[in-house]
């Protein structure tokens, strides 16, 4: 089953967003080829950019603290232990610590290494970043692969203060949900969402034997899932003769 995740909010979009990098990054970093290693710093400067907005700090301490309440308010439920409870608890304070006091923005640290900075400058020129623009980088391409992981890895622990909290609410979220099976008639699926609570997060699950694509949007009122295939001329078109069982997830 292939998976598709659908933000309901710029917040939710921002965390889909550092995850999908932060798990390229570990990705990248555990192989061994140059090419791979190239791609493992554009990396690091995606997660930058993306971390650079201003109210993204504060937006994740809200969202810690806020969990945090949540899970307090469980202290006295015969039905949940204790022991659990204080761990889970003392992992989001850990979070919330580590990225409070990180000062100024998550990252900060790699924009004062001068030499990664002058590959920032020139990656996003195609091609500028050949031997006879960095040759100091294309020295460290040609250093063994141990020493360019070890290197790397220093890099990524400067935003682990961004990557840990983001990972945990996240998973918070995704396990908040229940999936239901349903079907979509002529190639779309179309469900009102159940008023007086706030989803943040749509999951659909896909057959991919079905060679179908979706198609997502939705507010706080609905969501339609509109499912498309590929025509002969390679153009995505309405599957209006389709009709596919989907598992959605509604995450509030």
């Amino acid at each position: 089953m292939i998976l598709y995740e659908y933000p309901f909010n710029e917040r939710i979009r921002t965390y889909l967003r550092l995850e999908h990098l932060f798990r390229r990054l570990h990705t990248l970093v555990s192989r061994t080829h140059p090419l791979d290693h190239h791609f493992a710093i554009q990396t690091l400067f995606e997660i930058m950019d993306v971390g650079a907005r201003s109210d993204l700090k504060s937006e994740i301490l809200k969202d810690l603290d806020r969990l945090k309440q949540v899970y307090n308010g469980y202290r006295g439920n015969p039905a949940i232990s204790e022991a659990a409870l204080d761990q889970f608890i003392a992992r989001i304070d850990a979070c919330f610590n580590a990225l409070h006091d990180d000062a100024g923005r998550v990252g900060h640290g790699l924009g004062e290494n001068e030499w990664l900075m002058a590959i920032r400058s020139r990656i996003s020129i195609p091609g500028g970043t050949c031997e006879f623009d960095l040759p100091a980088y294309h020295d460290w391409q040609h250093r063994p692969p141990e020493q360019r992981q070890q290197e790397l890895a220093a890099w990524s622990q400067e935003l682990a203060a961004l990557a840990q909290p983001v990972q945990l609410l996240l998973g918070l979220l995704r396990e908040g949900g229940a999936p239901q099976k349903v079907m979509a008639v002529g190639g779309q699926y179309q469900q009102n969402l159940p008023q007086g609570r706030t989803f943040q997060l749509l999951r659909v699950w896909i057959d991919p034997a079905r060679q179908l694509v979706p198609e997502i949007s939705g507010n706080r009122l609905l969501f339609s899932v509109r499912l498309l295939q590929r025509g002969e001329d390679g153009k995505l078109q309405l599957a209006a003769d389709q009709q596919a069982e989907l598992e959605v997830t509604l995450c509030a």
